[in-house]
């Protein structure tokens, strides 16, 4: 049995002309290929960013206080693992919400053994708030749970193919690096996940694979183990 945790960005789930909110389309895409896998008997736990709504280091925060500003970014991980529930119970799989931040109307608090239990039942366990505290990343939490669950790895869902070695937005000459070790990723800065993330991943022998979730197919293929994307071991 394999048993992962995957982080999904929320500005994939933002309206493609917008850049804002959430596209039922999109969700709808995710989590049918999330449903399609976990089928197959595999363990998903789902983190998920709030970048669509509202980031804390983002330009809508300028001037305000930073932890103020990162838990207003936690609850909007909520709002987006609550329409990727629905999505997931809609495309057959059942699934739970677990928030760091306490908000029992809408979603469970995270208590480790109870999610170990609801993977080990077959539940699809997506894991909202963060890690409960300001001044974390949404990748520190996917490190976070995914070693807190015994998961076999971490697995990045991004808008590109991959781990650069220089942003390809911008500099046309970039290559996409396939393998790497946490060390040289870290000296390298290069652009996996927070040092923080990487660390952790390092310390609790953790693959992270960096994939680009929105080419078909390849969520499944990054749950079921295939060489896609960026492997960092």
């Amino acid at each position: 049995m394999r048993r992962v945790v995957l982080k999904l960005s929320g500005e994939a789930f933002a309206d493609r002309e917008m850049q804002y909110g959430i596209d039922p389309e999109i969700v709808a895409r995710v989590a049918e290929e999330i449903a399609s896998v976990h089928r197959e008997g595999y363990e998903i736990g789902i983190v998920v960013g709030g970048g669509n709504i509202f980031r804390g280091v983002s330009s809508a925060a300028e001037g305000m206080d930073r932890a103020n500003a990162d838990y207003m970014g936690m609850l909007a991980t909520v709002i987006n693992a609550l329409a990727l529930r629905d999505a997931l119970e809609r495309a057959g799989s059942a699934a739970r919400v677990q928030t760091a931040i306490t908000i029992q109307q809408v979603a469970e608090p995270y208590i480790r053994l109870r999610a170990m239990r609801h993977l080990e039942k077959g539940r699809i366990v997506i894991f909202a708030g963060g890690t409960g505290n300001p001044f974390f990343t949404t990748d520190t939490t996917a490190a976070l749970r995914a070693a807190e669950m015994n998961a076999d790895a971490v697995l990045k869902a991004t808008k590109v193919d991959g781990v650069y070695d220089a942003d390809p937005v911008l500099d046309p000459e970039a290559r996409l690096i396939i393998e790497v070790t946490h060390m040289e990723a870290i000296q390298r800065r290069l652009r996996v996940m927070d040092a923080t993330a990487i660390t952790m991943c390092l310390d609790n022998d953790l693959p992270i694979r960096v994939f680009n979730m929105n080419r078909p197919g390849e969520i499944a293929r990054a749950v079921r183990g295939e060489d896609v994307g960026t492997l960092v071991h």
